[in-house]
């Protein structure tokens, strides 16, 4: 006897879709990720995506944008420890995303080098996000002792560090030149309150 086919309503499927659209780029370059591969992947017809997603740049960047929101949720500091384990435990959740996801990871900074306007947005948006939750999250007196004062002196550096720190975890998983992951966080940890040291009273 089949099982009766349970009807999604348009937001459920949407969200469905884009669930699985966020997977997908996980093992694929934006550029291979399709209308017509996640159609086959859904077990739906092309028209029907074409229904949920204008076309081909409007499903991209809802794909993004879904995984940007993806990182960020990922990354969020547990509010367990000091501020400094609190980023220790956020890289290293920042390593493992970009590990599990790094074809989807590489095409969206690639995408937001390349010139596409709406992924630029994004790109950034995300990128502000991450850096702007070290200050939003600061206990005055740790924030201190690593020298995260809220000026834009230091807001440059933070933001330079984290463009260090995605080229460095990017080129680690492609290839670890015998740097094992303990070592790499411990590297990531240090790099901060060391970019930031010249800056403290």
């Amino acid at each position: 006897m089949t099982s009766p086919r349970i009807r999604m309503s348009p937001d459920a499927r949407r969200e469905q879709l884009l669930e699985l659209g966020v997977r997908l780029l996980g093992t694929r370059s934006l550029e291979d990720l399709s209308i017509e591969v996640l159609a086959e992947e859904a077990g739906i017809s092309r028209g029907l995506l074409y229904h949920y997603f204008g076309g081909k740049q409007e499903f991209h960047v809802a794909v993004v944008r879904r995984a940007a929101d993806d990182l960020f949720a990922v990354t969020a500091p547990d509010g367990n420890g000091t501020q400094l384990e609190q980023l220790a435990g956020s890289l290293e959740r920042y390593v493992d995303y970009v590990a599990a996801n790094y074809q989807g990871y590489v095409s969206l900074v690639r995408g937001a080098a390349g010139g596409s306007v709406e992924l630029q947005q994004i790109y950034e948006q995300s990128r502000n996000a991450l850096t702007d939750r070290l200050f939003d999250g600061a206990v005055a007196e740790e924030a201190a002792q690593l020298g995260l004062t809220d000026t834009p002196g230091v807001r440059l550096l933070v933001r330079g560090w984290a463009a260090f720190m995605e080229e460095v975890v990017v080129e680690w998983v492609r290839d670890d030149r015998g740097v094992s992951r303990t070592e790499l966080l411990d590297h990531l940890a240090a790099s901060l309150p060391g970019i930031l040291a010249p800056l403290r009273p």
